[in-house]
């Protein structure tokens, strides 16, 4: 495996970092870029979401944390800053309450979370870059350097963004926890049961937590899952809509289209061609 790629080939990557002035198509349309947590850090530049009246409106660093498997668009073009990618196999082997405290921030759920950084905590994130910057930049460079300087950026992420959280009580662990599970399992289970029995809770309690967490029952999250799947298969992928309705296990094609139409209010087909339209009307974007 390689930290450095030639273009990108992010299949034989498991690290990917560039300033984004220099980030090329290739890895904007690269398949494998599925696979990747992406840290997009905009320097002294506007956000690029919409901010309420409250917020801030000047310029300024931002930190855009885009879990894997995500198809929302972040148009970067003609930025200042730097993206940082990691595989989901960098965190093998990682304790269980430090994922936790990691799909926090990535905001799993839902498509990406935003952290505005003050100028202090700018420099020591800074410093902390430059760090990782030096050491994938060398010939032969050692990932388990690169890594542990990664785990250090990670965990003054994640204490930049606990302040925004309530207590991280044992319920909020429970929501977590789903989600670790429904990651890895939402293609071949999709009910409650299963995850309920994983975390050691009945179903009734767990879909009591998830809706007074997420607003959400156990049902409605993995249809979400099962959806955010079908949207970046039908972006990403040259299969058929056809196809893509047997890869994710339903029975015929028309049933997956009355399900995708029930979830989203349009059909596959319709969302396909929204899609297009939006890549090739936003060059340089982040898909």
């Amino acid at each position: 495996m390689s930290l450095l790629p030639e273009a990108t080939h992010l299949e034989k990557s498991i690290i990917y970092i560039r300033d984004l002035s220099n980030c090329p198509p290739s890895y904007l349309n690269d398949p494998g870029r599925k696979e990747f947590f992406e840290i997009v850090w905009l320097k002294n530049e506007e956000p690029l979401h919409a901010l309420q009246a409250s917020e801030f409106d000047s310029k300024g660093d931002w930190i855009y944390l885009i879990p894997p498997y995500r198809v929302h668009q972040l148009n970067k073009a003609g930025k200042n800053g730097v993206l940082i990618s990691f595989k989901r196999s960098v965190l093998e082997g990682e304790e269980k309450e430090f994922l936790l405290d990691l799909f926090k921030i990535f905001n799993v759920q839902g498509e990406f979370s935003c952290l505005r950084l003050n100028q202090e905590t700018a420099a020591e994130l800074s410093n902390i870059y430059k760090l990782i910057e030096d050491e994938y930049q060398k010939a032969g460079n050692t990932f388990i350097i690169t890594k542990a300087l990664l785990k250090v950026f990670l965990l003054k992420l994640i204490q930049v963004k606990e302040h925004e959280f309530t207590s991280h009580d044992v319920q909020q662990k429970r929501v977590y926890e789903f989600l670790m599970l429904l990651e890895s399992n939402y293609q071949q289970v999709r009910n409650t049961d299963f995850y309920a029995g994983k975390i050691g809770i009945s179903s009734k309690r767990l879909n009591q937590i998830l809706k007074e967490k997420l607003n959400k029952t156990g049902m409605q999250i993995i249809h979400d899952r099962i959806i955010l799947e079908a949207k970046r298969k039908i972006i990403h992928s040259a299969h058929t809509i056809k196809e893509i309705a047997y890869e994710l296990g339903f029975s015929d094609r028309p049933y997956f289209s009355r399900f995708f139409k029930k979830q989203t209010g349009q059909t596959p087909e319709e969302f396909q061609k929204e899609a297009r339209n939006h890549i090739e009307s936003k060059f340089n974007t982040l898909v």
